[in-house]
């Protein structure tokens, strides 16, 4: 096992932790000063020299809008390499506004900022801004009833008793194991169980801390919603640095490996990427068909021991220097081995909710294909349904909380137009 790294507690600006938890929804306001943004004016500078050099000219407020902050805060930066004869007007924009183009002396010092990292987009939100945005959205402060865990799940079918397990395990977000036979529905429900929290959470597009540019959002798992001009979005205007996005669910499978748990550094771009357990906070990490990654069980246990009881990881820079970040998600190992067979006790007790779930009955399937039918605009059937429960040995597939299997089961019915006919004796496709 790992020897834990010495903790060193995060940095975190108070007044501003007590200004965002006295409201009911975080809100990133939009920054009115350089310090407000915890960016220096000579990074900021960098960062427009790369978007002139890489993308060319541009308008002030498009260059504001590239990188995410508000013309008023870059306008004097802008001036400032004006006057050093490193930018130059190539024309008037329109609202008061002028188009700025490099000089020659300009490419010079955008070549010296691209060897130093070739990041072009958003401006990054400091690493101590994130961690309160964190603390600020995290699930635990939710407490999901059984009512919304109904209303998450009411496009599957669960067995009532397995409400009365999943409601402890998704209030106390101290991570649970699913275990049953394949193909019994373990995924699909993880990924219903997310929705419990509820309302959507701020991301930034990218971190910095110690000069180090660390890439967050990510279309892959982060999914972008409209801003609604209600409550504290109407009387705030946003920092466009960060991204409103539903809570994420991350899931990873058989391909997880211990690089997918660390920074990874683009030698090229000099920018690092944000780990998958990163990504996932304030939302849910699921480790699909856990024991059958290529990595050990026994190695993922020496990584998140510390972090699993902490509930903070300690992250390597490129430097070599070691931060510390937020490890605040509902983690959901699925899994068709016996939890006792894959790890220790050590890591048993630190993920204290094993749901087994069972075998289907057939009432259950029926159910399905009723919520199915009337999805996809099709007759149901009893007699198909006992057809294809009997004749096809649909019954064999395991499923307590089965969502998916009946939607190919209906289509394939359809395309064929089954009906009824004498028993062949069970087989399995």
């Amino acid at each position: 096992m790992s020897t834990p790294q010495t903790e060193q507690p995060f940095e975190v600006n108070a007044e501003l932790l007590a200004q965002l938890m006295s409201s009911d929804t975080f809100c990133p306001p939009e920054p009115q000063t350089i310090a407000e943004t915890g960016l220096t004016e000579q990074f900021i500078e960098a960062l427009l020299c790369r978007h002139l050099a890489v993308i060319g000219g541009n308008s002030g407020r498009r260059l504001a809008a590239s990188v995410c902050l508000p013309l008023r805060l870059i306008a004097p930066i802008l001036e400032s390499l004006r006057g050093r004869k490193l930018v130059t007007h190539s024309g008037v924009a329109p609202l008061n506004d002028y188009n700025y183009i490099l000089t020659e002396a300009g490419h010079e010092r955008a070549r010296g900022y691209l060897r130093q990292s070739s990041y072009i987009g958003p401006a990054p939100v400091p690493l101590t801004e994130y961690v309160v945005s964190v603390e600020a959205q995290s699930i635990a402060d939710e407490a999901p009833s059984r009512q919304t865990l109904l209303e998450a799940c009411r496009s599957i079918s669960v067995e009532p008793k397995l409400f009365d397990l999943l409601g402890p395990a998704l209030n106390s977000c101290a991570g649970m194991f699913l275990y049953g036979a394949p193909g019994n529905g373990k995924s699909t429900l993880a990924r219903c169980v997310t929705s419990c929290f509820g309302q959507s959470i701020w991301v930034p597009h990218a971190i910095i801390e110690n000069g180090e540019i660390i890439k967050f959002f990510d279309t892959q798992f982060h999914h972008a919603i409209a801003q609604q001009e209600d409550g504290v979005l109407r009387a705030t205007t946003i920092d466009r640095r960060w991204v409103r996005v539903e809570r994420p669910t991350v899931v990873v499978g058989g391909e997880l490996t211990l690089d997918n748990l660390e920074l990874r550094f683009n030698r090229d771009s000099n920018v690092n990427e944000a780990p998958l357990q990163l990504k996932s906070n304030c939302g849910c990490l699921l480790i699909d068909d856990f024991g059958r990654q290529r990595i050990a069980p026994g190695e993922l246990l020496n990584r998140w021991i510390v972090p699993l009881e902490s509930r903070h990881d300690f992250l390597t820079l490129p430097s070599g220097r070691k931060i510390q970040v937020p490890f605040q998600q509902l983690i959901i190992f699925s899994t068709n081995l016996e939890p006792e067979d894959l790890v220790d006790e050590a890591f048993l007790r630190r993920i204290p909710y094993k749901i087994h779930m069972t075998d289907p009955t057939d009432e259950e399937f029926h159910h399905l294909f009723r919520l199915y039918c009337s999805k996809f605009g099709c007759e149901y059937r009893k007699d198909v349904v006992n057809y294809l429960l009997e004749a096809e040995g649909l019954s064999v597939v395991q499923g307590s909380a089965f969502g998916q299997g009946p939607a190919f089961r209906i289509s394939y019915a359809r395309n064929r137009e089954l009906t009824p006919t004498p028993k062949r004796g069970r087989h399995v496709h």
